[in-house]
């Protein structure tokens, strides 16, 4: 099975991607991992991809499709991919149908975590971290026990992402809505678009994702 998980940084892409992952043995292709993974292992497609980079340019639609067919390519067939991050246009689109055909593979989904932006906004700019453990709070939906206290390690200092503020978490919601925009419709026609309520409980998106690709 091959499915495109979409949604705004914030929506739980990453945990829903995982339990997929967990659940179905399935591999998450994040564009950003596997470019860096592949600089890092000097393949042909990462040495192409280092160059362009090094000169301070976008990385180029015809070396990220090279990059998805290597990975689809080492994976083997039995295999189904999350495509994250990918793609993001309609160019990109018809690319990966490409990709696909050539390895008689189909893209059976498209899910999207549908999310309320005012709420989204409150939930990423809420969020603090235990500066010690790293265990995760928030202002409004998960307090410590003891205020100022981490509750599994004790440490007295907390911390902040610098992108957690309203800002940033709204133009990144402009963002995606321009990037997601012109792909919808393609996959809209082929009728294999799913929306699912990304606020509720991380249970309940799970529970609705497996409903979709279980129909």
């Amino acid at each position: 099975m091959n499915i495109i998980l979409l949604g705004p940084p914030g929506a739980g892409k990453g945990t829903q991607a995982q339990r997929l992952v967990e659940r179905h043995g399935m591999r998450q292709l994040s564009t950003g991992d596997m470019l860096r993974a592949a600089v890092k292992a000097a393949t042909p497609v990462g040495l192409q991809a280092k160059a362009v980079m090094e000169r301070g340019e976008l990385v180029s639609d015809e070396i990220v499709s090279a990059l998805i067919g290597e990975e689809l390519d080492a994976m083997g067939s039995e295999t189904g991919a999350i495509f994250d991050g990918y793609p993001r246009t309609e160019a990109q689109a018809h690319s990966l149908d490409a990709i696909l055909g050539q390895r008689g593979r189909t893209l059976n989904h498209v899910i999207e975590l549908a999310v309320d932006e005012d709420a989204l906004v409150e939930r990423i700019t809420g969020r603090f971290t235990c500066a010690n453990c790293g265990k995760g709070y928030h202002d409004k939906f998960e307090r410590p026990q003891v205020d100022g206290t981490c509750d599994k390690c004790g440490s007295t200092e907390f911390k902040r992402r610098p992108d957690d503020n309203e800002e940033t978490v709204r133009t990144r919601m402009a963002e995606y809505r321009a990037k997601t925009a012109p792909i919808l419709p393609i996959y809209e026609a082929r009728g294999i678009v799913a929306r699912v309520d990304g606020m509720a409980d991380m249970d309940q998106v799970t529970a609705a994702i497996e409903q979709v690709i279980a129909s």
